[in-house]
């Protein structure tokens, strides 16, 4: 039973689309809980999703609409957008206008942008950022199904026998998902899970297998597997025959030597041979792939070739069985199905099919439908950079961060006449470069549905008021429809009236001939809209509830109903070049893309609360660097400063870099700066995970630790971070001249250093520490030396929340040598419960022994469980040291 003033939502974060439950409180606060009834999660949240709550204050909202950086009114800033675009057009044609979309919006918001930008304004240069997430497994769905459709669903994973996880972190990346998998293995303990990456992550530490494959060489290694299949006479000849087609040519065009192979893979023949015979001898396999294998430039190559081992099997669409791509962001499947890429129309229907165009603009009784695909998102930044595109409008997205080449994102945003953002953040990167800004709504303000990863559509619901003129994206792009001249198309009233069309268009003609169809909720009303709950498609009018699986019984979505055997190319070893490290960026556990909404929260800070770089134990050694060092990585004239964190599970010759942080919380840009825009030649996606760096230690003369009250501004130093804490703020910094210390200071204290309330030299370590105190509370605590400062940073941050009523607790507190009375937890390691690394080994020290003993005595890892294998770790390190 849901409390009367509880709302029933949806996670806005990964593609697993969670359901929320979400109480606003009479103090102004919002309780956050998982939401038992929704069939995503079942009341699993992860940790950001348990921190929503942190993340809903309006500071540094953009909350009214700004032009040439004036405060202007809504009629005044919409009229200036529909003059602009139109007299663009007028004067260079529809090609010059562009859209770039993201999927953090909505699909009623996404349906409108591809209905205005595709059918009135007559160009299809709108893409979206899940271009640089999922386009390639798009194309691979296309070229294998005949349309982008994911076959399987989450219940998939509970009846598997074996699940193969390719280029993801799970634990981290999709963390419920993880759970849901974890627990079918505690009730069947057979089900093996295998894990294919580069690095060792905390997903691999917790599978049967690990296969630390090379980059790139996923094409060879399931070339190979299809080999085996053949060889061990796997193949359902019955399914391959009746429902696909070029089978014969695949596996021609797939034949590797075991020489070759090992070559290509990285891998050991006993390696290959484990994982091949796993694959082969299981029925019941799902293969889950993510970024690892989209982002490349032959991530589709790499989708098609794990396809391809599934149609030789019959083993798709059957309970437990078949490909399944893992969405990054909550709707970037209903981006997808409203033609959120460039080469798409709505209701996947396809820009290039006569018929299908035909259709959408007899539908929406479009004027001047786009006669070809447009630009996709690399191509319509270097378009704008050369000055083809003349309009640029950004919703939702902050692309001077995610974008590869962020150098040149940035030529072409000020080479652009016009550049309009639809944002809630008044200041990113990306919005320094507006001549126009929207305010828009944000998660807990904003009503619409999302699409997760299982093709379950939920609805997100507001329970917060619209801050300040904050408006929906679907209104800021109908009323600039209207204003453009096209009143009747743009006429909504409601996100539920866009909602009915986008399901109207999606069976319009329909029939069962494309694979989107929601026709059932075409005449939705808004109060059924509103009450509307999680549903998967098809969803076809008149008709039965559909299956939820595609493709057991064949009838693909191609001319002749059958799956195409696509040939895949192996990709060219290239090497790093001398000197060089191959980047691979990603994500972390607790924070998300550029950090706008998770950097407010100070329990999502305090896992990892600075940019680092992940270096092999053999590279550090070689090039004179040490745990906690700074590193400084170069790209061409590209130069970013990095922590360094030196690891045994990544490769030699290999770096990892998270790709959060951006400026508006540390000195670095963008990791994605360091990254060429190599493109897949199908999709046009980039290949984040595969830069050239070189690497060497950064030389730096003071290096610093502070905790303040205040957040600093501007602070004058060549490395800096900062990170929101319950009661303040949290600083590394660090500068290659000693002389800007008294600045430092200044700018971190709001004061100078002779004023401190409390000073502490250590001169063996060549280190200070000053602190000063408003009354029996610290106001500002800073820690510096030559060398890195070691004090506990969560328990430095700890004392900002304690009382200093004694001298001696001071001078102890700034000496950075904590009594009993001064307890250190150590750095979070369970960011649900606020558990610390140092009360996890106390309590395997006082006899817990596993996981779930320090679960029972602590907490640790009984919520998203996404902690455990962090937690595993470190019982197995007190083991060790207990054994010697």
């Amino acid at each position: 039973m849901v409390d009367s003033g509880t709302i029933r939502t949806t996670c806005p974060y990964c593609g697993v689309g969670c359901g929320v439950l979400a109480t606003p409180q009479q103090n102004g606060h919002v309780s956050i809980e998982g939401d038992p009834g929704h069939p995503a999660n079942y009341g699993r949240l992860c940790s950001k999703g348990n921190a929503l709550g942190e993340t809903l204050g309006l500071d540094g909202r953009l909350l009214y609409p700004e032009v040439d950086g004036k405060t202007v009114g809504w009629d005044q800033a919409l009229d200036h957008v529909a003059h602009k675009l139109n007299t663009t057009i007028q004067k260079h044609g529809p090609d010059s206008v562009g859209f770039y979309l993201s999927g953090q919006m909505l699909t009623e918001d996404y349906y409108i942008a591809n209905k205005l930008m595709k059918g009135f304004i007559g160009s299809a240069n709108v893409d979206t950022n899940s271009r640089l997430c999922m386009s390639s497994t798009v194309a691979g769905h296309k070229r294998a199904f005949g349309a982008d459709t994911v076959p399987g669903n989450y219940e998939d994973l509970e009846h598997a026998d074996l699940v193969v996880l390719v280029g993801s972190n799970m634990t981290w990346c999709h963390p419920v998902l993880f759970q849901r998998l974890m627990a079918a293995k505690e009730q069947r303990p057979g089900l093996n899970i295998v894990v294919i990456d580069p690095r060792r992550t905390k997903t691999a530490e917790l599978a049967n297998l690990h296969l630390p494959i090379k980059p790139d060489g996923d094409v060879a290694l399931f070339n190979g597997l299809l080999q085996r299949i053949v060889a061990s006479q796997m193949v359902d000849t019955n399914y391959v025959g009746d429902h696909t087609t070029g089978f014969a040519a695949a596996v021609n065009a797939t034949q590797i030597s075991q020489k070759e192979l090992i070559k290509q893979t990285g891998l050991s023949a006993a390696q290959l041979d484990e994982f091949y015979s796993l694959f082969v001898n299981t029925e019941k396999v799902v293969t889950c792939f993510s970024q690892g294998v989209n982002q490349s430039t032959s991530g589709t190559d790499k989708v098609n070739a794990i396809i391809n081992c599934h149609l030789a099997t019959g083993r798709i669409g059957r309970k437990g069985m078949g490909p399944f791509s893992l969405t990054g962001q909550p709707n970037a499947m209903g981006g997808r199905e409203v033609g959120g890429l460039a080469n798409m129309l709505a209701a996947h229907m396809d820009m290039e099919n006569q018929e299908h165009r035909t259709l959408v603009q007899e539908f929406w009784g479009a004027p001047n439908l786009a006669p070809k695909p447009g630009l996709k998102a690399v191509e319509l930044f270097r378009a704008l950079k050369t000055g083809k595109i003349k309009a640029l409008w950004i919703m939702g997205t902050n692309p001077m961060v995610s974008l590869p080449e962020t150098e040149n994102v940035a030529k072409a945003l000020a080479n652009c006449p016009t550049v309009i953002v639809s944002d809630i953040m008044a200041d990113t990167a990306t919005s320094q470069f507006a001549t126009v800004k929207l305010p828009a709504l944000g998660w807990g303000e904003k009503s619409g549905t999302v699409t997760n990863s299982e093709r379950r559509v939920s609805r997100q619901r507001a329970f917060l008021p619209a801050p300040g003129e904050a408006r929906p994206d679907w209104w800021h792009v109908a009323e600039v429809g209207k204003k453009m001249g096209f009143v009747d198309a743009f006429s909504f009233k409601s996100a539920a009236e866009i909602f009915a069309e986008h399901a109207a268009l999606s069976g319009h003609k329909n029939d069962g001939k494309r694979d989107f169809d929601i026709g059932a909720y075409a005449d939705v009303s808004e109060a059924a809209y509103d009450a509307l709950s999680p549903f998967q498609w098809p969803q076809p009018k008149n008709a039965e509830p559909s299956i939820t699986r595609f493709f057991a019984n064949g009838s693909f979505y191609t001319k002749d109903k059958r799956a195409n055997f696509v040939p895949t190319r192996l990709q060219s070893q290239t090497k790093p070049g001398r000197g060089k490290q191959v980047l691979n960026t990603g994500r972390v556990r607790d924070h998300w893309h550029t950090m706008t909404r998770t950097g407010k929260s100070p329990t999502l800070s305090g896992h990892i609360a600075e940019p680092y770089c992940e270096i092999a134990r053999s590279d550090a050694s070689r090039l004179g660097i040490e745990s906690a060092d700074l590193v400084l990585l170069r790209s061409g004239r590209t130069e970013i400063i990095l922590r360094a964190l030196i690891s045994d599970k990544i490769q030699t010759g290999h770096v990892f870099a998270p790709m959060h942080w951006s400026s508006n919380l540390s000195s670095l840009t963008s990791v994605n700066a360091m990254v060429k825009a190599d493109l897949d030649p199908h999709s046009g996606q980039p290949a984040l995970k595969s830069g050239r760096v070189t690497l060497e230690r950064a030389r730096m003369a003071i290096f610093g630790f502070a905790v303040t009250r205040h957040e600093p501004m501007d602070l004058p130093t060549a490395y800096w971070a900062k990170a929101i804490t319950k009661s303040g703020w949290r600083i590394e910094f660090a500068h290659n001249s000693a002389r800007a210390l008294p600045n430092l200071v200044k700018a971190i204290a709001n004061t100078d250093v002779d004023t401190a309330d409390v000073a502490f030299h250590a001169p063996k370590e060549n280190q200070q520490r000053l602190a000063w105190f408003d009354g029996a509370h610290l106001r500002t605590a800073i820690y510096f030396g030559a060398e890195p400062v070691a004090v506990s940073r969560d328990w430095a941050v700890a004392q900002l929340d304690a009382t200093f009523d004694d001298p001696t607790r001071r001078y102890r507190m700034v000496a950075g040598r904590p009594g009993k009375d001064m307890p250190d937890p150590g750095p979070i390691v369970c960011s649900c419960f606020s558990v610390g690394a140092n009360q996890i080994l106390e309590a395997a020290d006082n006899g817990c022994r596993s996981v779930a003993e320090i679960g029972q005595k602590l907490s640790a890892g009984t919520n998203c469980g996404s902690c455990k294998a962090e937690i595993a770790e470190l019982i197995h390190e007190r083991a060790l040291l207990a054994a010697e």
